[in-house]
C-alpha cells in the first residue's frame, strides 16, 4: 500500500508539472509546434535512464522512491500518448515534414537523453 500511495502521489506531481511546463513553452514558443510534449518526454527520458540506473545498480534509490520517481513522477510527466495524438494531428492537417520532425527529434533526442542519464550514474558512481 505504501508503494501504491507514493506512485499516486508522485504521478500527481508529474501530472502538474507537465501541464505548468508545457504551457509556459506553449506561451514562450508558440504552438505551431508541441514543443510542451517533446520538452517533457526529453526530461523525461533522461530522468527515467538516471533513476533506473542509480536505483538498480546502488542502494541511493529505495525500491519505493525508485517506482514512485519512474511509474508515478515520470509516468505522470512524460505524454507518449500526448505525442501520438498531435503527430497525427499534423499528419491530418497535412503538416508532414512538422510531423515527421515530431517523429524524429521525439524518439531520437529521447533515446539520447536515456543514454545520457545512464552515462550520468555511470560516470558519477
Amino acid at each position: 500500500m505504501k508503494t501504491a500511495a507514493t506512485i499516486a502521489l508522485f504521478c500527481a506531481g508529474g501530472g502538474l508539472t507537465r501541464y505548468y511546463l508545457s504551457g509556459w513553452l506553449h506561451n514562450f514558443l508558440g504552438r505551431s509546434f508541441p514543443y510542451g510534449t517533446l520538452v517533457v518526454n526529453i526530461i523525461g527520458a533522461y530522468f527515467i535512464g538516471l533513476i533506473m540506473e542509480a536505483g538498480l545498480r546502488s542502494t541511493l534509490i529505495s525500491d519505493t522512491l525508485r517506482l514512485g520517481l519512474t511509474v508515478g513522477f515520470l509516468g505522470g510527466l512524460t505524454t507518449f500518448s500526448t505525442f501520438s495524438y498531435e503527430t497525427f494531428t499534423l499528419l491530418e492537417d497535412g503538416q508532414v515534414m512538422l510531423a515527421f520532425s515530431n517523429i524524429l527529434a521525439s524518439v531520437a533526442v529521447c533515446i539520447l537523453f536515456t543514454w545520457l542519464g545512464i552515462v550520468t550514474v555511470r560516470t558519477l558512481g
